[in-house]
């Protein structure tokens, strides 16, 4: 009996070593790859036909691989095809095929936005909506229209919720147009306020936005603007290429203020964290940075 039970053991050890030994696709489905690092380049209030600073972005660009966010008002002054056009595209119109695009406030002046979704086609998510997500590396991404109704209840807020049940993930990063807050000219949005609490219930940890022509970020604020540890950190980077503004009185948890050059966000999405650099074009290469974890 002893001698069987051994013989039977060694069997059953001969066929899982037989078994580790084996091609992936003989023992069913491989294992997925693990998640890698994603770049993205973040940056809005672009296109201007009287400057150029959207030219010096675009080359920043040119010189950085990764996925790219743009951040709304991309065509001056009214978002038209002829500002798509001949405004937009001389710069940044050669990275279409990596641009994810939110709508700004001069998309909407002429046309009702048609020129922004005729140009950016179905990267701009359905058309007359503006909002979709995807998947970047561990993170989910979202994309949403801060031009559109975003009160609690109403269509994007509602798709939002179930776009984040129906996404879990450990990493969430959320991007519009106007600023939930800033200390620049425009002022904060609180109308806005319900995606942020939507983003922040599931653990999201980035925001990044648009609006004010300047650089800013804050600390992790809930979305009252109170500092919350399990907020969410934001950045605005209106600095794509337009006029860019002064600031006002800083506001409670603002870290750093920049206006000075024109400049992109870099962020590199990490299975369980990210770094920032915001790179600036004709000053510091590197004008802040750091790293935080997901959640």
């Amino acid at each position: 009996m002893i001698r069987k039970s051994f013989e039977r053991g060694a069997g059953w050890a001969l066929l899982a070593a037989l078994a580790c030994a084996a091609p992936a696709g003989a023992q069913g489905r491989a294992r997925p790859p693990a998640p890698r690092d994603v770049v993205v380049l973040a940056a809005g209030d672009i296109g201007d036909c009287h400057r150029t600073d959207d030219q010096a972005t675009a080359a920043l660009l040119d010189s950085i691989p990764g996925e790219v966010l743009a951040l709304g008002d991309e065509a001056y002054p009214d978002g038209s095809a002829y500002d798509f056009s001949h405004c937009y595209d001389p710069a940044w119109g050669r990275f279409r095929a990596r641009t994810h695009p939110t709508p700004g406030n001069h998309e909407y002046v002429r046309e009702g936005g048609d020129a922004y979704f005729d140009y950016f086609g179905a990267a701009a998510g359905p058309r007359g909506k503006g909002w979709y997500s995807f998947d970047l590396g561990a993170w989910h991404v979202v994309a949403l229209n801060s031009e559109a109704d975003t009160r609690a209840g109403s269509e994007q807020e509602r798709w939002l919720r179930d776009d984040l049940r129906a996404h879990p993930a450990r990493c969430v990063l959320a991007f519009w147009h106007r600023a939930r807050f800033t200390s620049g000219r425009h002022g904060s949005t609180a109308a806005v306020a319900p995606l942020w609490r939507d983003l922040e219930a599931v653990g999201a940890e980035l925001v990044v936005q648009g609006h004010d022509h300047d650089y800013e970020r804050f600390d992790p604020l809930d979305a009252d603007g109170r500092p919350d540890r399990r907020g969410i950190r934001s950045f605005v980077v209106g600095t794509g290429g337009a006029e860019r503004h002064g600031f006002g009185a800083p506001l409670r948890g603002s870290v750093v203020r920049m206006n000075r050059y024109p400049g992109v966000l870099k962020l590199t999405l990490r299975p369980r964290g990210y770094a920032w650099e915001y790179i600036t074009a004709g000053g510091p290469r590197s004008a802040d940075r750091g790293e935080g974890s997901c959640r």
